[in-house]
């Protein structure tokens, strides 16, 4: 299966992106009022992509400097060497490259343009469905149908 497949699968009307000077208090508030993990960090409004702010990167600042970094913009904080992908890549490679870097968020980029974002859950949900395609097939066939 490939990232493409995974993308059209989404509800999502896209990626939620921030301004690199927006406060981390105001991408804390945006990831809970989503239900998100992270927030793609871009200059342009979602065009390209230039960071990547996860939950993760904001508890670790809370326990590291206290409570101030709510206030400071998100690009102090955010992982500016972004991992991508492309629709074409295959779901395996996906979860190789998060499962090595531990990172549950990967962009997806094309001609250096954003064009989604893909979850590690995407990932397991797309890996779930091809399994039970698979059993079902080989069910079928043991059956004789």
């Amino acid at each position: 299966m490939l990232v493409q497949a995974i993308l059209k699968s989404k509800a999502s009307e896209g990626v939620v992106t921030v301004m690199p000077s927006a406060t981390v208090s105001e991408a804390a508030k945006i990831l809970a009022e989503k239900r998100i993990g992270t927030v793609v960090v871009s200059e342009d409004g979602g065009q390209t992509a230039s960071g990547i702010l996860s939950e993760r990167d904001i508890v670790r600042e809370l326990a590291a400097s206290g409570s101030g970094c709510l206030s400071q913009p998100v690009s102090a904080y955010m992982t500016q060497e972004l991992v991508t992908t492309t629709r074409q890549a295959t779901v395996q490679d996906i979860m190789t490259r998060m499962t090595e870097g531990r990172f549950r968020h990967m962009p997806v980029v094309e001609e250096g343009k954003l064009v989604g974002i893909v979850t590690l859950g995407d990932v397991v949900k797309a890996q779930l469905s091809e399994l039970a395609m698979e059993k079902d097939a080989l069910q079928g066939m043991i059956m004789g149908h």
